[in-house]
């Protein structure tokens, strides 16, 4: 089967949106190069960690466009977590929202939705019987 193997977050404000994914998730955030080559005036791009090794995706972090029809707030992957209590009392403590109440999803786990400082959606899941591979 096809799967996400990287995914994207657009921000307002590049340095609040780094400072919550490493506060919150433990993610590593490094800019990433540009090519010596390229003379285009480009993007930052931000690559993100969030694994050494084992199951998991990594992926980028850039500026949201200002004109509207370009801007979108829809980084809506689920991170899996050890302690959804402290994941999402992390949420809150570094600028994001939960949203809605923490449920449980029977042979799956717990899940909550949440949203970063810069109003992209995510959802949190603490995995009970299922185990992502």
């Amino acid at each position: 089967m096809d799967r996400v193997i990287h995914f994207e977050v657009q921000a307002d404000d590049i340095g609040r949106a780094q400072k919550f994914y490493q506060k919150v998730f433990g993610w590593k955030i490094e800019k990433m190069p540009m090519d010596e080559n390229d003379k285009s005036e480009g993007m930052d791009y931000w690559m993100l960690t969030t694994r050494d090794s084992g199951p998991g995706i990594n992926g980028g972090m850039y500026q949201r466009p200002k004109n509207k029809a370009e801007k979108k707030y829809l980084f809506d992957c689920t991170i899996e977590v050890q302690d959804i209590d402290k994941a999402m009392e992390a949420v809150k403590n570094n600028g994001g929202k939960i949203i809605g109440n923490k449920m449980e999803i029977p042979k799956v786990g717990w899940f909550v939705g949440a949203e970063d400082p810069e109003g992209n959606h995510i959802g949190l899941m603490q995995a009970t019987e299922w185990v992502a591979k």
